[in-house]
């Protein structure tokens, strides 16, 4: 989102969500909702189900966080952080295997791709098999578009340490993709 209206309308929808605009909440959770739900698919690894679940849980917690948010400008920096909380309390919670979700189950959260299907569904299946923290900072930084010091803030990391983190998860990005590319 770097159109300046769209960040201008943004902002002018968490004012007024702030003040109990329900319209305005909704149109919040309209916007961000299929972004919001790959993040947590990506983090949580867990059934529809579960996914669904924290994401309603999200929501709430914006809802009832919202009039304390000092920055409408850092809304979608304070919205992944609640994210990250509620996937992190959910691992302390129910810890369990988690299984892939299949692709299909989820509302696609890109509207813009640029790439093929065959290349997403490859980057995709690559993403599961990093780190946790690994995904966490492409998916923020590449997939949502954060600048570095956003995803700093949701990981709650200093910059330079966001910045190190992103270049180590390239790096193994690219070599679980050239693994995968041998395979084939």
């Amino acid at each position: 989102m770097s159109d300046p209206a769209d960040q201008l309308y943004e902002r002018l929808l968490v004012l007024r969500c702030q003040t109990g605009d329900e319209a305005a909440f909704t149109a919040l959770v309209e916007r961000y909702t299929p972004r919001l739900r790959y993040y947590l698919w990506k983090m949580l690894g867990d059934g529809k189900a579960d996914v669904e679940g924290v994401l309603q849980q999200v929501w709430f917690d914006v809802f009832r966080a919202a009039p304390r948010l000092a920055d409408p400008a850092a809304f979608p920096a304070w919205l992944y952080r609640i994210a990250r909380n509620r996937t992190a309390l959910r691992h302390r919670n129910k810890p369990r295997p988690s299984r892939p979700l299949a692709e299909d189950d989820l509302a696609d959260g890109s509207d813009d791709e640029d790439y093929s299907t065959a290349d997403a569904e490859r980057v995709h299946a690559a993403l599961i098999e990093l780190a946790p923290e690994h995904r966490e900072v492409l998916v923020l930084r590449f997939l949502e578009g954060m600048s570095y010091e956003d995803v700093a803030q949701v990981v709650g990391s200093p910059l330079g340490t966001v910045r190190s983190r992103i270049h180590y998860a390239k790096r193994a990005l690219r070599r679980v993709l050239e693994r995968m590319n041998n395979r084939e």
